[in-house]
């Protein structure tokens, strides 16, 4: 089951199996971004993209509902630690590092050089991290919008990079 909302930086679909969250995605443009209309080609595309099941839309769910709030509450920057129960379907790597993401946090960052390192490997690992880095199902809650190159550079990030530096932007301004 999925719901969806609005945030600042565009629609955000919420998706729940099992009494558990599973994803959490962007699925359009970022908000004030031009496009063909409220269902161009591009939002259509990217609501697709993942490929995983969602089922039906189930906007008074409880577990949605909460989710949405904390979300909400993320952008009104009143939430800095989610209370969600997740179970994002990764391989046992991605599992780990989405597990090292978590403990990244709010207002900081860290490389994905230093994931790698925490995990046990060497810097060379810095390009699988990224890679499981950009498979997270499950935006902003698993932070992986806190990981940055080595030499402090915003890199790839699933959502735009522009929404990346939004959340970072975000997340400094409350700190202050």
């Amino acid at each position: 089951m999925w719901t969806s909302m609005e945030s600042p930086l565009g629609p955000v679909k919420v998706v729940a199996h099992r009494g558990t969250v599973t994803a959490i995605e962007f699925t359009g443009p970022v908000a004030g971004a031009a496009t063909a209309g409220p269902r161009s080609s591009m939002r259509v595309a990217a609501e697709r993209a993942t490929g995983r099941p969602v089922g039906d839309r189930a906007d008074d769910d409880p577990l949605l509902r909460e989710a949405v709030a904390q979300l909400t509450g993320y952008f009104d920057r009143e939430v800095k630690e989610f209370d969600l129960p997740l179970r994002p379907d990764g391989t046992l790597f991605q599992q780990r590092v989405w597990e090292q993401l978590r403990l990244v946090p709010y207002g900081e960052t860290t490389s994905y050089g230093e994931i790698a390192r925490r995990l046990g490997m060497n810097a060379g690992a810095s390009r699988a991290v990224g890679a499981a880095n950009g498979r997270n199902p499950v935006a902003i809650v698993i932070p992986c919008h806190r990981v940055v190159g080595s030499n402090g550079v915003l890199s790839g990030y699933a959502g735009g990079v522009e929404r990346k530096q939004a959340l970072l932007d975000l997340e400094q301004h409350a700190l202050f």
